[in-house]
């Protein structure tokens, strides 16, 4: 799922639409939504452990960048130690678009985990995850 929350450009729009890959994306419009709002409207999506928000920082960075959130919630996990360990290196990461089919299909799979990711992100120099 990608959550457009900028509406200041529609060429950036257009651009990071065409760098998408196509399959299996939801595009949501929700203007000025913030992390809190996005995690509220999830909250009872079970198949939904991660989304994608595209933010004024998106539509001004280059190349496009997308805003990762987890959806894990202190609820899903066994206790406050175990939703800290998964959430070690922030909830939220930056990705390109040509990051979301892996990111998606191994959390999908249980393959690694959304903390992973972010911990790769943040290893980089520009704190963003790129797919290899």
């Amino acid at each position: 799922m990608v959550i457009r929350t900028d509406y200041a450009d529609e060429r950036a729009w257009r651009a990071l639409t065409a760098a998408l890959p196509r399959q299996h994306i939801h595009f949501v419009d929700a203007p000025s939504a913030s992390i809190e709002d996005v995690l509220t409207a999830t909250r009872d999506a079970d198949d939904l452990s991660v989304v994608f928000l595209a933010d004024t920082t998106t539509m001004h960075s280059e190349p496009s960048t997308l805003l990762a959130i987890t959806t894990l919630t202190l609820e899903d996990c066994e206790d406050a130690e175990d939703y800290a360990r998964l959430t070690d290196s922030g909830p939220t990461f930056r990705t390109t678009p040509t990051g979301i089919p892996d990111i998606h299909a191994n959390l999908s799979l249980g393959n690694l985990g959304f903390e992973e990711y972010a911990a790769w992100a943040g290893e980089s120099p520009d704190g963003v995850y790129r797919s290899v």
